[in-house]
């Protein structure tokens, strides 16, 4: 038995090729492609913590100084604004043909511009296509607008809920945060989940949990968290990150004893004053109003927007804005966008890009509650009554044959624009019975709504209503840039995992064949687990494989840990968790029909474009398909 140990072990350190690098050690920087090193390239080294049963949170024992900024310090060029929030594309251009060009062609478009098709759908089954403005049409500076608004509400923290001047001397690095990320109120940690809900990297203000601290409070934990509201809150949108990078600053504060900060705060309180400055600072628009001022600071204009509008009413397809912001604001980024126009010059000709625009919708309300309708007088701000000044009939929405009865909006015959070139008409507030019924649809599958937030404009129309649904994910550019950079890092993962496995099977099997001999069990025994020299043969065999086992893991950790550090030194890829797909993923895989990195690339496809998702398969099934066919190179 010892000499076919051996040979199983001989067999195991041939899988590996002779110039593997050994696992361990100092752990390499991150590198940009222009070759500059990232200042930060090891996560953070993890204070001392232990559980506090009063606040069921790992934190700090030890006094410590707060430091209100990550110690990762600084992020280099690698995670800047132009690689993770890329400008608008350029328009059309014999690098990136419009699609009834002769040039154009899929197979050849480059990723970035590519939209990626999760259920398949046919555009020419749909009759209205609708947009959200913030963060869909208009793409926001980070630089700028998330300092912005993390300076306003820091602001409001002060003035409104109490909270020490010191905290308006707090920096706020927009480049830390990453979407897709869960906040535990409770606790105060920052969870990274993948799409079994397993948390993989957790963070306690700016320090990582210990692997232990970690599993036993989340993974190993006696009943099993849904990280849903109320108890977590999800950032799945753009307007979050701010928010979240100052709640994790404030959790530092709270530790290092709370100087200063009102008395008896817990985590869960810092996170709802926190909401409640938000809230504060988008009701009496403090932000908006500097983004009124000077849209250029904080807007990227967007020459390819007007033709991507255009040519989807050229198609005849029907085109709707629908936005929660109101009719001032949404006046002012519109101009923007559409006619670069601002200040004085400001006029309401964009309108004419559309058929109906409704602001204040409240989404994800808007999809599921009914609330009264309200026309836009756009030279005043007005609004009027929809019903024409008569009273409601006094009948209660069960009692009608349907619920799309009861609107009191116009009828899409009345809503059109009375002319070519005409400009839609303006709505404030009402519901999706209300757009149905203007766009002059029947069913939600005939809509197409293009969002970027994934529980108010896609998760909300696709469950309630039909709707097909598309997500702008502006991170998803800097992603397949890092994919491009890294090709060959998963394959190699997968690699050594299966080295690896090869290995365990064989020690395991060892394992197994010495304990039996051990026991005199085994059958067929022929004395070899008396003989101590055989033993010791054994011994060694199988202390070799655990070595290899170990140094295994250790390549495939150090690779998996230096792939995601390429895209995001603490938080790695915003769609994966590890090698599994992260809960955000998983969800646009759910209730997104298609997604893509930026709403201008809709001008490199024709408007009644087919899509087709990809076929489903299951790990049976990988196993036994044949190499994928590639497509033609590009000329």
């Amino acid at each position: 038995m010892a000499r076919a140990v051996v040979r199983s072990l001989k067999l195991c350190m041939r899988l590996l090729p002779a110039d593997t690098p050994a696992a361990g050690g100092a752990r390499l920087a991150t590198t940009h492609r222009s070759g500059a090193s990232l200042q930060i390239s090891s996560r953070p080294a993890p204070r001392c913590l232990t559980l506090q049963p009063d606040r069921h949170v790992a934190s700090c024992h030890r006094p410590c100084a707060p430091p209100t900024q990550p110690p990762a310090a600084k992020l280099d060029a690698r995670t800047a604004m132009s690689a993770v929030f890329p400008p608008p594309p350029p328009l059309a251009s014999e690098a990136n043909p419009l699609w009834t060009d002769d040039a154009a062609e899929e197979p050849c478009m480059p990723p970035s511009r590519r939209i990626f098709c999760n259920r398949s759908l046919n555009m020419a089954a749909v009759r209205a296509v609708g947009f959200d403005m913030d963060y869909t049409l208009a793409q926001y500076k980070p630089e700028t607008f998330e300092v912005l608004a993390h300076d306003e509400t820091v602001k409001k923290l002060v003035s409104a809920f109490g909270y020490p001047k010191s905290l308006l001397d707090l920096e706020f690095d927009w480049r830390y945060m990453s979407r897709g990320l869960v906040i535990d109120k409770q606790r105060g940690n920052m969870l990274k989940v993948d799409r079994h809900k397993y948390v993989k990297l957790a963070y306690h203000g700016f320090s990582e949990l210990p692997r232990a601290a970690r599993l036993a409070t989340y993974n190993d934990a006696p009943q099993r968290h849904g990280y849903d509201e109320p108890a977590y809150a999800l950032i799945d949108t753009l307007f979050s990150l701010a928010e979240a990078h100052l709640f994790m600053q404030l959790v530092e504060l709270l530790d290092a004893g709370g100087s200063g900060l009102p008395l008896g705060k817990q985590y869960a309180d810092l996170y709802r004053d926190v909401r409640g400055a938000v809230d504060l600072c988008h009701r009496d628009g403090s932000i908006k109003r500097e983004v009124a001022a000077d849209p250029a600071r904080y807007i990227h204009a967007d020459p390819s927007l007007g033709p991507v509008l255009g040519a989807l009413r050229a198609s005849g397809k029907r085109v709707f804005l629908a936005t929660n912001s109101l009719w001032d604001y949404t006046h002012v980024v519109m101009n923007y966008l559409v006619e670069g126009r601002v200040g004085a010059a400001r006029s309401t000709s964009w309108l004419s890009r559309f058929d109906v625009v409704v602001t204040g919708c409240g989404k994800p309300r808007f999809f599921a509650e009914r609330k009264d309708l309200f026309e836009v007088h756009p030279p005043s701000g007005m609004l009027w009554n929809t019903e024409g000044g008569s009273p409601m009939v006094p009948i209660g929405e069960d009692d009608l044959p349907s619920a799309a009865l009861g609107s009191t909006a116009p009828s899409a015959r009345d809503v059109a624009p009375p002319r070519p070139g005409g400009e839609a008409r303006v709505f404030q507030g009402g519901s999706f019975h209300d757009l149905h019924k203007m766009l002059g649809v029947a069913a939600g599958s005939e809509v197409l709504y293009v969002g970027d937030h994934i529980y108010g404009d896609v998760l909300r129309s696709k469950k309630a209503l039909g709707w097909r649904t598309m997500l702008v994910i502006p991170e998803l550019e800097s992603e397949l840039q890092g994919l491009a950079e890294r090709g060959g890092d998963m394959a190699e993962l997968r690699r050594l995992r299966r080295m690896r496995d090869a290995v365990d099977d064989r020690l395991q099997r060892l394992q197994w064949r010495a304990a039996r001999h051990a026991g005199g069990t085994a059958e067929g025994h022929d004395g070899v687990a008396g003989d101590q020299a055989a033993a010791a043969e054994v011994q060694a065999a199988m202390d070799k494989l655990q070595q290899e086992r170990d140094r295994l893991r250790g390549l495939h950790q150090s690779l998996l840990q230096r792939h995601h550090e390429h895209f995001h030194p603490v938080w790695g890829q915003v769609l994966k968790t590890g090698y599994q797909n992260s809960r955000y993923a998983h969800q646009i895989e759910r209730f997104a029909c298609l997604y893509t990195s930026h709403v201008a690339n809709l001008m490199f496809y024709s408007p009644d474009k087919s899509y087709k998702a990809r076929p489903d398969t299951m790990c049976h099934e990988d196993e036994l398909a044949p190499a994928s066919e590639l497509p033609p190179p590009c000329p």
